[in-house]
């Protein structure tokens, strides 16, 4: 039996666009909620959300069987976390704060066992195996796991076309807050010299063989990335869902006062 197939990737493959949703409640409960939405995919922070490596297993269970593709956004991009995220069962990893080609080849490694690749093979007694019962998986799974860098610095945008070249990298997520910040507009990606380097960057991704990603949950924003290129797209936090609609509920009823 093989690695169990990547849908999320043969769609990027295949060119199709894949909408996502950020899941950040750090909830097997609250995912598995937002899935019923069908999402392609959905991204279970580890970065700016309260999640460990136990709770992200238990939401990658939880969408083993639904429509919406687990996408782990882990904190940093080393081999030891890149190991035990892969052994939940998790195939595809997006990475913060990726600036050369270098370390995109450094984490395409991590992503894959010898001779590609360095990861580690324990994994009789890891959930990605099925616990020994998927007996072909260290064979299949390289052809399987997907990985997505994020470009969201200056430096990394100079080094964009060396990211670009690095095999074992399927997607390149641009990163609008950050990218923002370093540029020295903090909290505005929609300044001109931002938006010039977003469209900019998703073009040249769009370009190469990689699939280019992107998040805004501003309806109007996401569909002029989609126009310059984006292919994975984020539409939606479900946090800010959540409190935009508490917000406004409360709000309404204060006017009644």
């Amino acid at each position: 039996m093989p690695a169990p197939l990547n849908r999320f990737k043969a769609a990027l493959k295949e060119g199709k666009m894949q909408y996502g949703c950020w899941a950040s409640f750090a909830d097997p409960y609250a995912t598995e909620m937002l899935a019923s939405a069908e999402f392609d995919w959905l991204v279970i922070d580890g970065e700016h959300a309260p999640n460990d490596l136990q709770t992200i297993s238990q939401q990658v269970q939880v969408l083993q069987h639904e429509h919406s593709e687990a996408v782990v956004r882990i904190p940093i991009g080393r081999d030891w976390i890149i190991k035990q995220v892969l052994d939940t069962g998790c195939q595809t990893i997006l990475v913060p704060l990726v600036e050369t080609g270098e370390q995109a080849a450094e984490l395409a490694r991590a992503m894959r066992y010898p001779p590609q690749g360095n990861r580690g093979m324990g994994g009789a007694g890891a959930r990605a195996t099925r616990f020994g019962a998927i007996r072909d998986y260290v064979s299949t799974a390289n052809d399987q796991v997907c990985l997505l860098v994020q470009v969201e610095t200056v430096k990394g945008l100079e080094n964009l076309d060396s990211i670009l070249q690095v095999e074992g990298v399927d997607g390149v997520f641009i990163g609008p807050a950050d990218l923002s910040a370093d540029m020295g507009h903090p909290g505005d990606s929609g300044a001109p010299e931002v938006k010039e380097a977003i469209r900019d960057a998703l073009g040249r991704i769009n370009a190469s063989d990689k699939a280019a990603g992107i998040l805004a949950v501003d309806d109007t924003v996401a569909q002029q990335y989609a126009e310059w290129g984006a292919q994975f797209l984020a539409v939606g936090i479900d946090v800010l869902m959540l409190v935009s609609r508490a917000r406004k509920t409360i709000a309404r009823w204060r006017e009644r006062d």
